[in-house]
């Protein structure tokens, strides 16, 4: 997914950088096709030049080499809020059938079955970015019709459109799934199925979401990792796992209270079956 991801970006775009699977795909496209690309995180590093995959957004190494260094107000303020980022790049434990992503609670929020680590900036990068890309593996539990709690907008929330609640950025265009890419219908906002992954069938992606998702007449074949970009990614950029650490770290060591995990153990769980 890291891989295909990282296509989607385009030499010299400002992209504001999510954790997790966002910040290797965001990585390995500096490190192959977009060289000019400009990584920007939420504790303030901007134009950061990691030499090596960074662990967290406060990692020293985005650091040593970034063209600025400011406050975490600042970045919201400066560049999110004055449309200076024209790409959003998030993950999440459920995505609806508009794009909305929920990073808060699975279940009822008043009682949970499952506390996530709620928004952090995500919500102001789903509203300001002049586009939005997401990565989530694809499932019917983490791919609902509706998503539990709206944390971050798509296109269409319960209030109403984009449009309708003054919402500035254009919202989620692809959603980057280990086995399809969907894409948002231009006049509705509806996640369409646009591209299939070798060997995957209509039938299996269908399969995978809670809603009748329409296939577009012509769907695209997504290309495979190249041996040049899987070896770049396990020998020099990230040897150690660092998605897998992090993921494992979050959800079994970092709880806020009973029932708290992290977005990606949540995401396992869902696709476990968890209830």
């Amino acid at each position: 997914m890291a891989c295909v991801a990282a296509r989607e970006l385009h030499d010299g775009e400002v992209v504001f950088v999510g954790i997790g699977l966002p910040n290797v795909a965001c990585n390995l496209a500096r490190a192959t096709h977009a060289p000019g690309l400009v990584l920007i995180y939420e504790s303030g590093a901007i134009g950061a030049q990691p030499a090596r995959l960074p662990v967290s957004i406060g990692d020293p190494s985005l650091v040593t080499g970034s063209l600025m260094l400011c406050g975490m107000a600042d970045v919201f303020q400066l560049f999110l809020q004055n449309g200076r980022i024209e790409v959003g790049f998030l993950g999440g434990a459920q995505v609806d059938r508009w794009g909305n992503i929920n990073t808060t609670v699975i279940g009822d929020y008043a009682s949970p079955k499952v506390r996530l680590p709620g928004s952090g900036g995500a919500a102001e990068i789903a509203i300001h970015a002049r586009r939005t890309l997401i990565i989530a593996r694809l499932h019917p539990r983490a791919f609902p019709a509706q998503v539990d709690f709206i944390t971050s907008p798509g296109h269409r929330a319960r209030g109403g459109t984009r449009a309708e609640l003054g919402i500035p950025g254009a919202g989620p265009t692809r959603v980057i799934t280990d086995k399809a890419i969907l894409a948002a219908n231009a006049a509705s906002g509806e996640l369409e199925l646009a591209a299939l992954y070798p060997g995957v069938t209509v039938e299996e992606v269908r399969r995978g979401v809670g809603w009748e998702l329409v296939v577009r007449d012509a769907l695209d074949e997504v290309m495979p990792p190249s041996v040049a970009e899987l070896r770049l990614l396990r020998e020099t950029l990230d040897p150690g796992g660092v998605p897998r650490v992090t993921g494992w770290y979050r959800g079994r060591v970092m709880r806020c209270g009973r029932g708290s995990v992290g977005c990606e153990a949540a995401t396992e769980m869902i696709g476990n079956g968890a209830k």
